[in-house]
């Protein structure tokens, strides 16, 4: 990693990242609680040294910066190139409301410039997936990541302004 760390570095170029609080989250539910996984808590979770975490999009991602600083990698930008929550299929927990909530909520964060607390103030670019339902994949969760059905209907509505 200290490698790739160093190129990136030396290039100016990101690191791009997956972040999926969802898979975090149905794989450890006994430590993670659904409003924390959705943005949807207002309370500290976790504390890290000085560092306090309302979201796991932010856990997640500060993860990422300290294992890259603990590679001296400190300076290379992290891109989340994707993000997002199934709609459908992994029962309660898969559903359009909590895709709608997270994407929402995702996007509300990163439109608010309020960074992460290892990068407070810092903005992060950060991609949604998907952009379509992919019906050709196998019954289940990756199905069903997009905000639009293949027929280009809605599968729920996302406010892109944040508001």
């Amino acid at each position: 990693m200290s490698q790739i760390a160093s190129f990136l570095s030396e290039n100016r170029a990101p690191l791009l990242v997956n972040v999926y609080p969802y898979f975090a989250y149905i794989f450890n539910q006994k430590d993670i609680s659904l409003p924390y996984a959705l943005f949807n808590t207002n309370e500290v979770v976790v504390r890290d040294g000085g560092f306090e975490y309302r979201n796991l999009f932010d856990s997640i991602t500060d993860a990422v910066h300290a294992a890259l600083e603990k590679v001296g990698g400190g300076s290379v930008e992290i891109v989340v190139a994707e993000s997002g929550w199934p709609s459908k299929g992994n029962g309660d927990i898969a559903t359009v409301e909590n895709a709608k909530m997270y994407n929402n909520n995702l996007i509300r964060h990163v439109l608010g410039n309020s960074g992460t607390p290892r990068r407070p103030g810092k903005s992060i670019e950060a991609y949604v997936f998907g952009l379509f339902n992919e019906n050709l994949k196998p019954a289940g969760t990756e199905q069903n990541f997009g905000l639009f059905y293949p027929d280009m209907t809605e599968v729920y509505h996302v406010n892109f302004a944040g508001i």
